[in-house]
């Protein structure tokens, strides 16, 4: 796939940031004393023209992360039928470029939040960015809480004070269950079709992909030792059935990989490895 030089500069760094997570949860997986490894499957989208793409789907089964997945992908292709018309810039044109990383990690500890984070770059008729990172905790904790979205509003405010009350509404707003009639976790942010300054977007996008790098290590460092019990144990896995009926019926990126020839397994790796329901 020829790539031009913006569509490059972004699979670039997608990348990088994928190096630089997984190292860091590797290191937290031997101040653990376990030896686990991220396991990574390259696939190649279907397309007929033989070049549609493809990404590298990373999974790791350890001590602290219990599943965690780090997926980067770069496609491309045409949208098929109606579905073109849902995406911003193709309606009338179905063509489509997209790259990007894609994280979730379901901790073995209860007192860990689990965690989602996303960014990507789209090309259509039209360009953008989207992304954004949101922390899901069974058991919520407030300092938690509050030191995630401190971390991800300086990353915000560095750019625009208006960032951070917008996508932190839009996250909000997005990631709730409405069948439930809850939130899928204590938010965090999430944007898209940021569009106006290509420079200017890409610099925010890798500040978002930073602040998750800086701020969920350090919580999973504070809380990864904490005893908890079976009855905790049982409480996150309920949850973890909410998380998961949210990523199949409502969830976005889970429709958008499915309906361009995505890798399934790398698509469905945000389910979690055990849930339940009551």
């Amino acid at each position: 796939m020829e790539l031009d030089s913006q569509q490059q500069a972004a699979r670039t760094w997608f990348e990088s940031l994928r190096d630089s997570i997984c190292a860091e949860f590797e290191s937290i997986e031997r101040e653990a004393g376990s030896d686990a490894s991220f396991d990574y499957i390259a696939w190649d989208r279907a397309d007929p023209s033989g070049d549609g793409g493809g990404g590298v789907r990373g999974v790791m089964k350890g001590r602290v992360f219990e599943k965690v997945g780090v997926n980067v992908s770069t496609v491309g292709g045409s949208f098929e039928g109606d579905f073109a018309k849902t995406i911003h810039g193709a309606g009338e044109n179905p063509a489509f470029f997209a790259t990007g990383i894609s994280l979730v990690a379901h901790m073995a500890n209860p007192h860990v939040p689990a965690v989602h984070m996303n960014t990507r770059f789209l090309c259509t008729t039209k360009r953008w960015f989207g992304g954004g990172a949101d922390l899901n905790p069974p058991l919520p904790i407030a300092e938690d809480t509050a030191d995630f979205h401190a971390r991800l509003k300086s990353a915000c405010d560095a750019h625009d004070s208006g960032h951070y009350p917008r996508f932190k509404a839009w996250a909000d707003d997005y990631f709730y269950i409405p069948h439930r009639q809850v939130h899928r976790g204590v938010g965090g942010i999430f944007y898209d079709h940021l569009e106006n300054d290509w420079d200017a977007d890409f610099a925010f996008t890798r500040d978002v992909g930073r602040a998750f790098l800086d701020i969920f290590p350090r919580i999973v460092r504070r809380r990864m030792a904490m005893p908890y019990t079976d009855a905790e144990v049982a409480q996150q896995r309920v949850w973890r059935g909410r998380y998961a009926e949210f990523n199949l019926i409502y969830d976005r990126g889970t429709l958008f990989g499915l309906k361009t020839g995505g890798n399934v397994d790398a698509i469905l790796m945000s389910l979690p490895p055990l849930a339940a329901w009551e």
